[in-house]
């Protein structure tokens, strides 16, 4: 009997833990907003009910037979060449626009965008941070910045863009540097230089100046243009051996110069296609007006001429583009793979005087040598500024300006240039 009694007790005590428990879970999914059980939507994206997965769920770059395993700062894999160009993430409250077929994104690379963008900059970090990089410079954001001296703003720079690439690239440590990623860069043995080409950001000049250190010209002002750019004085990383490309990342300083990317992208559109050219025009100038003006002229066609830059930009942002991709207008970190490479210097079209001058010292050039203030080319014509960049874009929609931020984002994620817009998101 007093077994049976015993018996009793405990299962009442279980059924009660059974009930006080379902009640719990019951007031706790009552208090929890509903909101939260189910994904966000967002106007323009999708997701599925899969959780996000992080970066590193990509599979790695495949090593080809030439990779090199050059000593590279470990931050996270170039996405740049995987993620259609064009795309543009519609915010809250921004009206969706149709968009061409080709430039729809697939729900993971939507979701990758969408989460570089709800993410912290890396340019929100205090301005005085500082870094263990070995060279530095000041920085036209912040000219010169209260007490900031060039090479705290040089150290500060290369934090920016490191930062950025640890935090929106997928992982590097897998990859190796090969021939494809050193084919910008230029080689001056005689002082050790590594120059990264990036077009429309002074790189005329830069060459010139590599010539005058290597011994191959004695003042930059008695190089022509053709000599420049279509002579073989100076060498490509590319074209030495294995050795010789991992002997020189290790030991040379490497440096490159940028711009902002839409001036960058007006200027070239200035040069290439506003002045007589006898390759854009046939070869990009008539693919671009056969595809995106209606009713274009036999003239036109055959000449290719006549080019606008809403047209331009139409091309520019197409995923299905009629012709390639060119380095003019190409993004600086497919040109130089800057989350790959380990660059000691990164200087800006911007404040090129102070930024070049202030490298010759440090890699102890002649003293009589200073960068070249001459313009290149067209050297009538005024150079792209702020403001002849900004009645450019103003031919263009809301939504066309919005992509082509996009497409530079990361550019402008990376070195640090603002909104040149107050609407881009």
């Amino acid at each position: 009997m007093t077994l049976r009694a015993g018996t009793m007790r405990l299962a009442c005590m279980f059924s009660s833990i059974l009930l006080f428990g379902a009640a719990g879970l019951l007031l706790f999914i009552s208090l929890q907003d509903p909101t939260e059980l189910a994904p966000r939507q967002l106007p323009g994206i999708k997701f599925s009910i899969r959780p996000q997965q992080p970066y590193n769920d990509l599979p790695p770059a495949s090593s080809q037979a030439g990779d090199l395993k050059a000593p590279t700062e470990k931050v996270p894999r170039d996405l740049s060449s995987q993620a259609p160009r064009g795309f543009s993430l519609l915010g809250p409250g921004r009206p969706q626009a149709p968009l061409n077929t080709g430039a729809r994104l697939r729900p993971r690379q939507r979701r990758r965008r969408l989460l570089i963008k709800k993410m912290p900059a890396a340019a929100a970090v205090p301005a005085n941070g500082s870094s263990s990089g070995a060279l530095a410079q000041s920085a036209p954001w912040a000219p010169g910045g209260p007490g900031l001296s060039l090479q705290q703003s040089q150290q500060e720079r290369k934090r920016v863009m490191r930062e950025a690439c640890a935090k929106y690239r997928a992982s590097s440590s897998r990859r190796a540097v090969t021939p494809r990623h050193v084919s910008r860069i230029f080689v001056e043995d005689r002082h050790r230089v590594l120059y990264c080409e990036v077009p429309k950001a002074g790189c005329s000049n830069w060459k010139r100046v590599l010539m005058v250190l290597a011994g191959l010209a004695s003042s930059t002002a008695d190089i022509q243009h053709n000599t420049v750019h279509y002579g073989s004085a100076l060498k490509r990383l590319d074209t030495f051996d294995r050795q010789g490309i991992l002997h020189r990342l290790s030991t040379y300083t490497k440096m490159l110069f940028v711009r902002e990317p839409f001036e960058r992208l007006v200027s070239a559109f200035r040069d290439k296609f506003e002045h007589p050219n006898s390759y854009y025009h046939p070869v990009f100038g008539k693919a671009i007006l056969a595809r995106y003006r209606a009713n274009a002229s036999r003239e036109a066609l055959r000449t290719g001429s006549g080019v606008r830059f809403p047209e331009f930009v139409q091309y520019l942002l197409d995923v299905h583009r009629p012709v390639g991709m060119d380095i003019h207008w190409d993004h600086v970190g497919r040109l130089c793979s800057p989350c790959l490479i380990d660059y000691d210097f990164v200087g800006k079209f911007e404040s090129m005087e102070d930024d070049a001058n202030f490298f010759l010292s440090l890699i102890r050039a002649p003293r009589n040598l200073t960068f070249p203030r001459f313009k290149d080319r067209h050297s009538q014509e005024a150079r792209t500024t702020a403001q002849i960049a900004r009645r450019y874009f103003t031919q263009l929609s809301a939504l066309q300006r919005q992509r082509t931020y996009d497409f530079y984002y990361m550019d402008y994620l990376m070195f640090n240039y603002s909104k040149p817009f107050a609407d881009l998101y």
